[in-house]
């Protein structure tokens, strides 16, 4: 009986999934909100909650992390990570000042202490890359000057996500500073490892990994990223870092490979980890945190953009460019809602689930207007508060001189 009541619930959940697919995609949405409201609806509080499948979800929604994780890691190579970090630092460091600061102080106003002012600071700084690159493919950016930094600032932003997700994990464990810091050397110690292995010997590591056969390949990459989160996570290093630096060391047609074929599977359980997240939020626990989330959406929103117009204008792109790219950055999305689940499943904050559910639902729906619209509403400010062209004075024609008058006789002879 059991067997089967968990069958049929998570039959449900992808079914509904899959048919929330099909909604956003005919109205060009993002899917991000829709699962979260999922989870809403069938979790604590919700319309009809979960009992049979709930521990199943779970482990889906672990291992949704870490092939999300592992994906991103596969984005990028090592030498991409290591020249955007020499060129674009300052970028990151103005990323990080505007818009991990402002979540830090909300929750300190709110009474949460360091630890949740730290959490929520990496809620508020981390843009959504998925959504992000979903957006720009829609507008059709892809080849446009600024792309390239957007995409710096997000390879930024997912290389600190390497020290960042360390550090809140041994925050969270409560673990003395001694052993918080030694977690932390061991995770700069570990990634600084895998990028140098990686730039030096990561043909070698793709060519030992790389099969002709794909379920071959599907199986080792697979289990290597498993294996690795599970070691990454026993050293308190987190596992979605672990997944991370796997899928930076994988490069050429092994990462491309590997790309096709656990698109599915990552699509899959990232769903069931948006899911998970909803499923451990009280929808009567939002209405109390949602003017705090929105006031906090409005003014992250506008120091993504000033990020972005920043980033943009030191590399020489125009102003509507800068615009532009400031608009594009403003999505938050999965890694918000990750750095919050741990939070949540740690317990630190009743209120903190809820408040990150509210702030990403609101920016996750803004976010490709913002990216849409930042532009051409500049430029009608900007417009509008020019003064106006001044009307050229009237030249007066030169005064003609009065033609002669001839003489004439009385017959009208000249």
């Amino acid at each position: 009986m059991h067997s089967a009541l968990f069958l049929i619930e998570f039959g449900a959940i992808i079914l509904g999934l899959g048919l929330l697919g099909r909604l956003a995609g005919r109205f060009r949405f993002s899917l991000i909100p829709l699962y979260l409201l999922a989870g809403l609806a069938f979790g604590t509080g919700g319309l009809l909650p979960l009992g049979a499948s709930e521990e199943f979800v779970a482990i889906g929604a672990e291992i949704g992390v870490i092939l999300l994780l592992l994906m991103l890691g596969l984005e990028y190579t090592a030498s991409d990570l290591v020249s955007n970090l020499k060129t674009q630092y300052p970028a990151g460091l103005v990323d990080f000042a505007l818009n991990a600061v402002p979540g830090a102080v909300a929750a300190l106003l709110m009474g949460w202490g360091p630890v949740a002012a730290v959490v929520l600071a990496g809620v508020t700084w981390i843009s959504s890359s998925g959504v992000i690159a979903k957006v720009m493919g829609d507008l059709g950016r892809v080849g446009n000057r600024e792309t390239p930094v957007i995409l710096s600032i997000l390879v930024l932003e997912d290389l600190a996500m390497a020290v960042y997700l360390p550090i809140i994990t041994a925050l969270l464990a409560g673990v003395s500073l001694a052993a918080g810091s030694l977690t932390l050397a061991i995770a700069l110690g570990v990634a600084g490892a895998v990028l140098f292995v990686a730039v030096r010997y990561g043909r070698l590591i793709s060519r030992f990994v790389s099969s002709d056969d794909p379920e071959k390949l599907l199986l080792v990459v697979l289990g290597l990223t498993l294996l690795v989160a599970g070691v990454a996570q026993q050293l308190q290093v987190s596992a979605a870092v672990g997944a991370f630096l796997v899928g930076i060391a994988l490069s050429g047609e092994v990462a491309e490979g590997t790309h096709t074929l656990l698109s599915p599977l990552r699509d899959l359980f990232a769903a069931v980890f948006f899911v998970f997240f909803g499923l451990h939020t009280d929808p009567a626990s939002i209405p109390p945190v949602l003017l705090p989330a929105l006031a906090l959406a409005v003014v992250t929103a506008g120091t993504k953009i000033a990020t972005g117009y920043w980033a943009a204008k030191r590399a020489g792109i125009g102003v509507k460019g800068r615009w532009r790219a400031g608009g594009t950055l403003v999505a938050r999305g999965e890694f918000s809602i990750v750095i919050a689940g741990l939070a949540v499943t740690a317990g630190i904050e009743p209120a903190l689930g809820p408040l990150a559910t509210a702030y990403v639902l609101i920016l996750v729906v803004v976010g490709p207007l913002t990216a849409r619209y930042t532009e051409p509403v500049a430029a009608w400010v900007s417009a509008r508060r020019a003064p106006p062209a001044p009307v050229p004075a009237a030249v007066p024609s030169p005064a003609k001189s009065p033609e002669p008058v001839q003489d004439q006789d009385p017959a009208g002879r000249t």
